[in-house]
């Protein structure tokens, strides 16, 4: 019997490699499993092995992950205009390994690595620089153990616990259509109505990308297990960095509903926490962030909405030392509504609508504590709104999506010698989204 010569990882070199052993010396006998024909297949194995891609061990498995978020937008701010290729940063490319070895049945460990991709950074696009840069970035870097019954622990660079809190989509648009509306003008000035002077960054001035939005960093997080739809987490980091949120997903008779709130505190100068007379140390931030997701399966028809707010007393402490009142506030809100079906073979179809609105109040630039200035006066208040609409079409055979996202911004722009008129901004993106 073949058993009695090989080993099971011979043998499956022999299924492997049989055909071309047979074209090569024709029939095989019986008598040819000697030793020579088993050192050959064990040479063969290890051929094959050096030049294939492998996990380092039996015990861990690995899986390759990604996607590709390629956009091509038209933008106009009232005196100019062009057309950009970019990474769309409100989902940007990226790729990782993840694995997970299984302790016994109810434990496990498991880990993640996760690198940003960006072609061009379309965050530092503007309308004098149409080349925003190349980079890699390390998203995440974390190992995990967990439990069926007591939930898992978390430690590296990863999210925290209220990363994606305001982001929460039962519509497949999340990857060019979420809260975090300034992806797509960050780098741009709001310029003035007749004159075209630049105002200011529409960045600079709104200060905080999303209020009430997690984000990612070195911390540990523990994530409770789901219970009746519900999951509690927790994440402490970086420099004194904390926060918590709930979360829920479910179904209600023939409605689909996700929802989420979190609620977080940072006592460290970072790029949305204002440090105090410029001491880094000397930070005091508070945020809330809620969103949440409903859609009539029959139908189609969804809503989702989203509100965040953070309390900077930095920035209010700042603003009181120049003289000026102690504004700690930033806000948004975000209302979207559209219907999904499958009315083509490819698969979902998406065409939806949104409102955002934006109260930064009295802001400071870079959250250094210096003021925003234009002309010599002093900006004291800084409010925008967007509306849009969109459509994305699936193509369930490629994993992949098709969108098309139109977006209006309107800025209101209040400094001590008063209102300014500014002009709107405007922009059109086209692009794809793959997943592998």
């Amino acid at each position: 019997m073949i058993g009695g010569f090989m080993n099971s990882k011979i043998f499956l070199a022999a299924v492997l490699t049989g055909g071309v052993m047979m074209s090569a010396a024709g029939p095989v006998m019986a008598a040819d499993f000697g030793s020579d024909c088993c050192a050959d297949l064990e040479e063969r194995v290890a051929l094959l092995e050096a030049s294939t891609a492998r996990k380092g061990n039996r015990k861990v498995s690995l899986t390759i992950y990604g996607k590709v978020n390629q956009s091509l937008g038209y933008w106009d701010d009232g005196f100019d205009d062009d057309v950009y290729s970019f990474t769309n940063d409100t989902s940007r490319s990226r790729f990782g390994l993840k694995g997970k070895a299984k302790l016994n049945s109810d434990w496990w460990a498991g880990y993640k690595i996760e690198i940003g991709v960006r072609s061009e950074d379309q965050g530092s696009l503007n309308a004098g620089d149409d080349d925003g840069g190349t980079g890699l970035d390390i998203r995440k870097s974390e190992w995990t153990i967990g439990s069926k019954t007591y939930g898992s622990l978390t430690m590296g660079e990863t999210s925290f616990a209220t990363d994606g809190i305001t982001q929460i989509q039962v519509a497949n648009i999340k990857h060019f259509a979420n809260p975090d509306v300034l992806d797509a003008n960050d780098s741009f000035n709001i310029r003035q109505s007749g004159t075209g002077a630049n105002v200011g960054q529409w960045d600079n001035l709104a200060q905080v990308f999303e209020p009430g939005e997690g984000s990612r960093g070195s911390m540990i997080r523990y994530e409770t297990p789901t219970l009746a739809g519900f999951k509690v987490s927790a994440a402490w980091g970086e420099d004194d960095v904390w926060n918590v949120a709930l979360r829920y997903k479910g179904k209600f008779n023939d409605f689909k509903v996700a929802a989420g709130i979190g609620y977080g505190e940072a006592s460290e100068n970072d790029e949305e926490c204002t440090a105090v007379a410029g001491d880094r140390k000397n930070a005091d931030c508070q945020e809330m962030g809620m969103s949440a997701s409903i859609k009539h399966t029959p139908s189609g028809i969804f809503v989702t909405g989203a509100y965040g707010i953070r309390w900077d007393d930095g920035r209010a402490e700042n603003l009181v030392a120049a003289g000026f009142q102690g504004d700690d506030e930033n806000s948004f809100y975000h209302i979207q509504a559209g219907i999904e079906g499958n009315w083509v073979s490819l698969g979902r179809t998406t065409i939806f609508a949104g409102y955002y609105d934006r109260d930064a109040g009295h802001t400071l630039r870079d959250n250094s504590g210096a003021l925003n200035v234009f002309n010599g006066s002093t900006i004291t208040n800084f409010e925008f709104d967007m509306w849009e609409i969109g459509f994305n079409q699936h193509i369930s055979a490629a994993a992949m999506d098709f969108y098309i996202h139109y977006k209006e911004y309107d800025a209101d722009v209040t400094t001590v010698a008063g209102a300014l008129d500014t002009q709107g901004w405007r922009t059109l993106i086209v692009g794809g989204h793959i997943k592998f």
